[in-house]
C-alpha cells in the first residue's frame, strides 16, 4: 500500500477521484479523509482464497435472511468524514440501502456500512488496518472484524465499545447487527 499526498496542487474531489478510478480500473484506490490517495496492491492468492470464504459465508447468510445487501472488496463507500474506503467485505441493512437514490447507488455510495470485514494480507501494515477499522466505527459502522492470519488474531470492533482481541476463534456471532450469523473461521487459520 502506498499513500500519495496530492495537496495542495491536486484536490481529490469526488468527481476527480471517480475519474481516476475509471481511468485506472486495475488499481485498488481509496481516498482518506485528509485527501490522500491510497493505492493498494492486489492480494496474494492465499489472501484471496481466505477472503472469498468469508465473503461467501456473509453472502450465504444474507441470501437466507434477506436483511440487507452484501458488497465485495471492489466496492467503495463515501464515509461521513469524506473518505472513500473499500473494505474486503461489507453489509448494509436493507432500509438504509433503499433510502439511497439510484444515482447515489451507482457512485461511491454516501453511506457507512453496518458491518465491515478486513483481512490482513502479508503486505499490509496491521496498524494501518486497525486505524481503518476505527475510522469505520467512528463513521457509523456497528461491527467490524479485522483478521490477521499470520498472528492467528481477530480484532473485533463494536460501536461504543473498546476493541476486543480474540486469539484464533473458531466461530464468531454476528450479534444483533447480523442476527443468526455464526461465521466459521476454520479456513482462515489454516
Amino acid at each position: 500500500m502506498i499513500a500519495l499526498n496530492l495537496r495542495p496542487t491536486l484536490q481529490l474531489t469526488d468527481e476527480v477521484f471517480a475519474q481516476l478510478c475509471q481511468s485506472n480500473p486495475d488499481l485498488r484506490l481509496e481516498r482518506t479523509a485528509q485527501g490522500e490517495l491510497i493505492a493498494m496492491s492486489p492480494t496474494g492468492s492465499e489472501s484471496g482464497y481466505r477472503n472469498a470464504d468469508l465473503l461467501g459465508q456473509l453472502w450465504q447468510w444474507n441470501r437466507h435472511m434477506r436483511l440487507g445487501v452484501v458488497f465485495d472488496s471492489s466496492t467503495g463507500f463515501t464515509l461521513p468524514n469524506g473518505a472513500i474506503r473499500s473494505p474486503d467485505a461489507a453489509w448494509i441493512e436493507q432500509t438504509r440501502w433503499d433510502n439511497l437514490s439510484p444515482e447515489q447507488r451507482r457512485q461511491f455510495a454516501p453511506i457507512c456500512p453496518n458491518f465491515v470485514l478486513e483481512l490482513k494480507s502479508p503486505s499490509d501494515d496491521i496498524a494501518t488496518l486497525q486505524a481503518k477499522l476505527q475510522e469505520y466505527i467512528d463513521n457509523g459502522t456497528q461491527l467490524g472484524w479485522l483478521f490477521d492470519p499470520e498472528t492467528q488474531t481477530l480484532y473485533c470492533y463494536r460501536a461504543g465499545q473498546p476493541m476486543q482481541l480474540l486469539n484464533q476463534p473458531s466461530t464468531l456471532s454476528g450479534e444483533t447487527v447480523l442476527p443468526n450469523l455464526v461465521m466459521d473461521f476454520t479456513l482462515i487459520w489454516e
